[in-house]
């Protein structure tokens, strides 16, 4: 007897459990009543946007990859070797920077015609700078365009790359505001560095040599003064070791002044 109430009382609960489950479906069901095919469309419409989105990504992922080989198809013609002499390899040498140039400008302008941005303004930065080899004013014009480009590592680089433009063709009055401007904006892509070296070379052409030697000796000195977190010594860039060679040559009053080189001081290029 005590094992058939036992028996008994296990069919019991779980007849009530059977209920109260079969009550909350039948409870679920008249909600979901008149609504099955709207909830059908609903997670449908879900499937085919993850669908969408998948291939979506997949398909961005693709065409970047496509648009970087293409322009490395480019990079890698601007950089070739120029030989005057019969090449080993015609496929690969160029016998002057026009002819390379031009070369190049073909295969970036491939990338501007297939691919947006940031590829397509990359693209175009390359061609401008290969432009000052062939047609030298619509290279600066274009250069002048793009440092005014909403990516600013582009723009900071068409600004860089118009101002050395403008200090080859003498113009160093323009190719000095750039430097200038350059140096204020303070970024890892054209360090301050770099910008106030070539500012400093841009006023010794003009004849200020005291303009030239005090930035040169701001340089170096920051550069041999710069320490690290833990307080060491902090290497010297090659823009730095650069304005304290030019410095010597220059002032040797002034380079005389500079604190001692630390020997630990390692390189940075």
């Amino acid at each position: 007897m005590a094992r058939y109430k036992k028996k008994r009382a296990r069919e019991l609960q779980h007849d009530r459990f059977r209920d109260t489950t079969i009550s909350a479906f039948d409870r679920l069901g008249n909600l979901l009543e008149g609504q099955g095919k709207a909830i059908l469309y609903g997670i449908v419409a879900i499937v085919l946007i993850v669908i969408l989105v998948g291939v979506w990504l997949t398909w961005s992922r693709r065409k970047a990859d496509e648009a970087r080989r293409a322009l490395g198809r480019g990079i890698a013609i601007a950089s070739a070797p120029v030989s005057s002499t019969s090449p080993l390899d015609p496929a690969s040498t160029y016998a002057n920077e026009q002819e390379r140039a031009q070369k190049a400008i073909e295969e970036f302008q491939k990338v501007v015609a297939k691919y947006g941005d940031p590829y397509h303004t990359e693209a175009r930065y390359f061609i401008a700078t290969n432009l000052l080899y062939v047609d030298r004013e619509k290279g600066v014009s274009e250069l002048a365009e793009l440092s005014k480009s909403n990516f600013s590592d582009i723009a900071t680089l068409a600004k860089f790359a118009l101002a050395q433009a403008q200090e080859a063709d003498g113009k160093y009055d323009e190719a000095a505001q750039l430097y200038s401007q350059l140096a204020s904006q303070n970024t890892v892509i054209i360090t301050p560095e770099t910008a106030n070296l070539r500012l400093a070379m841009v006023y010794l052409k003009q004849g200020k040599k005291k303009e030239a030697a005090d930035i040169l000796f701001q340089i170096a000195n920051a550069a041999r003064k710069a320490k690290d977190a833990d307080g060491a010594t902090l290497p010297s860039s090659a823009a730095a070791r650069e304005a304290t060679l030019e410095l010597q040559k220059l002032d040797s009053d002034r380079f005389a002044q500079l604190p001692a080189e630390s020997p630990a001081a390692g390189l940075t290029f």
